[in-house]
């Protein structure tokens, strides 16, 4: 689980063929992690289009750990989503590695999805009967992991964000604090490349959110590991290596 973060990089790269339909330009270590390009994502509310992504264009590179700031309305949930595979654009491109995933038919795209991205949300997304363990662990049932290991993999995970006295609680006896790092740990068991937060702090105090965000700094530095966050809150970029701006759905002058 602590993997060096090169041994990471090379076994994300390796498995990154079960899901490529086409892999283009030079190697994968001279290309962007992610880029995106003239991305746009437009929804039709009656007789009204609204353009949640208006022509965004991006690059991010492997290791970064990028927040993704702006207003209620800018668009970077959309981009989240987007680069997690739950939704697809309206024009424009996403590739991941070189491949194009949003040309992806939906088995790939699951397999993306699975393999590749780990997804902590706001509002955490635990299944309430479930322990904090049962939680960590499900994810894995969809990747044919033995239950044995499943259990030794999702122990691991807890102890790593400091939850191993509380993986036998279910989420009602545990803080919102502690709700979050086990949604941590879930998006870290299938070991992805890309971890995507969608305002992990956005229902903790910030005394908590600063803790959550010091976690993922930690992950970033100590394992390599990507982690796109958004946020509207301004301290986010604090822990950030990099921040970008949207407004209307596009990058902010």
């Amino acid at each position: 689980m602590n993997a060096h973060p090169a041994v990471a990089i090379d076994e994300s790269a390796a498995r990154m063929t079960d899901w490529t339909v086409a892999q283009d330009g030079p190697g994968v270590g001279a290309l962007p992690l992610i880029r995106v390009e003239n991305l746009q994502r437009h929804f039709v509310m009656g007789d009204q289009t609204v353009r949640a992504l208006d022509g965004l264009s991006v690059t991010i590179g492997a290791g970064e750990f990028l927040a993704i700031m702006g207003p209620s309305g800018s668009g970077k949930s959309t981009l989240l989503y987007l680069l997690g595979g739950l939704d697809r654009p309206t024009e424009g491109s996403i590739r991941v590695n070189g491949t194009e995933i949003s040309t992806l038919d939906e088995n790939a795209l699951a397999t993306y999805r699975r393999r590749e991205i780990g997804f902590i949300f706001q509002s955490f997304h635990l299944v309430p009967t479930m322990t904090a363990l049962q939680n960590v662990a499900f994810p894995m049932v969809f990747s044919g992991v033995p239950e044995k290991e499943r259990h030794g993999r999702a122990s691991d995970l807890l102890g790593h964000v400091g939850l191993a006295d509380r993986m036998h609680h279910k989420p009602t006896e545990l803080s919102g604090g502690q709700q979050q790092r086990i949604a941590v740990a879930r998006a870290l068991v299938n070991n992805p490349t890309i971890v995507l937060a969608d305002e992990p702090t956005g229902n903790l105090d910030s005394q908590t959110g600063g803790e959550i965000m010091e976690l993922l700094r930690r992950l970033n530095r100590e394992e390599g590991r990507t982690i796109l966050t958004v946020s509207h809150d301004p301290r986010v970029t604090d822990y950030a290596t990099r921040a970008i701006h949207l407004l209307d759905g596009r990058l902010a002058a």
